[in-house]
């Protein structure tokens, strides 16, 4: 195995998710550099891997740091993994990507599990284009603000949630994106209690708050994109959005109508061009 820094993609729950190819690459590296080494102990005793590890996290990464760049100088091989899934992703790691680059060293990606792109292949919601949120604001009015710039995207969304804060998630996206929204919620993927629930946000939020074991584990949620009703604009919209352009600019009025109803700013628009013609 050539020197450098391979980024490893590790299970999100089933141990034996692990790729041949990863196992291999674990086993020859010099060093693994682990988000938490004591978790990853027990990935690596499943799978005989013996190499020595260090902890890289943001108490740890001046020092992880060094130590790495030191091995990768002197010709060495350095794997780096997360707790779960595609290191980077919502984890730490870019900064010692970046380290290695600048010091001249390759980069080279062992791909398998990410919790994000599991959940979509079993959500049932499209996967064409899809936005990466990872974690919100823990805070509600910081939450909402986020999810108030995201309200009118298209794409399937895409957040990663903490157990003790999904009811009040859900209770948020309820009320910026209103109820009827679809959502999935996607908890202990690949784990013996693995759960997909595909609902409406208001129907998630209630199934949440009823059953405390959808607050246990590693969650992901995926919320549907904003629905495209270019051509299909309700009636009483339609209306409104003719007596706004007569009042203000046709993209300030679309703009305000978005932000009150959920539509989307360029569906509006197109049906305004329309309704002109």
């Amino acid at each position: 195995m050539d020197s450098g820094l391979y980024v490893v993609a590790t299970p999100i729950g089933n141990l034996a998710d692990l790729a041949p190819r990863a196992v291999e690459v674990l086993r020859a590296a010099d060093l693994i550099a682990c988000e938490d080494t004591r978790h990853s102990a027990r990935l690596f005793r499943a799978h005989d891997i013996a190499t020595p590890t260090i902890a890289y996290h943001d108490h740890s990464e001046r020092r992880a740091l060094q130590r790495v760049g030191e091995c990768l100088d002197g010709g060495g091989r350095v794997a780096l993994v997360s707790d779960a899934g595609t290191p980077l992703i919502s984890d730490p790691g870019y900064r010692l990507v970046r380290h290695a680059q600048e010091r001249g060293h390759p980069v080279r990606p062992v791909p398998g599990s990410c919790a994000a792109v599991a959940a979509l292949s079993v959500g049932g919601l499209p996967t064409d284009r899809f936005l990466f949120e990872g974690f919100l604001p823990a805070r509600q009015a910081a939450r909402e603000n986020r999810l108030a710039a995201l309200a009118n995207q298209g794409a399937t969304l895409v957040f990663y949630e903490a157990p003790h804060r999904v009811a009040a998630c859900l209770d948020s996206m309820t009320a910026v994106f209103g109820p009827d929204r679809e959502a999935v919620l996607a908890r202990e993927l690949t784990k013996a209690f693995e759960t997909v629930i595909r609902d409406t946000l208001a129907g998630l939020a209630a199934r949440v708050e009823a059953d405390g074991d959808q607050r246990r584990g590693e969650i992901v949620l995926l919320v549907a994109g904003a629905p495209d009703l270019q051509g299909d604009i309700p009636p009483d919209i339609s209306a409104l959005l003719r007596r706004l352009a007569e009042e203000m600019p046709a993209k300030r009025a679309c703009a305000v109508l978005a932000e009150h109803t959920g539509l989307r700013k360029n569906a509006l628009y197109d049906h305004l061009l329309a309704l002109k013609k």
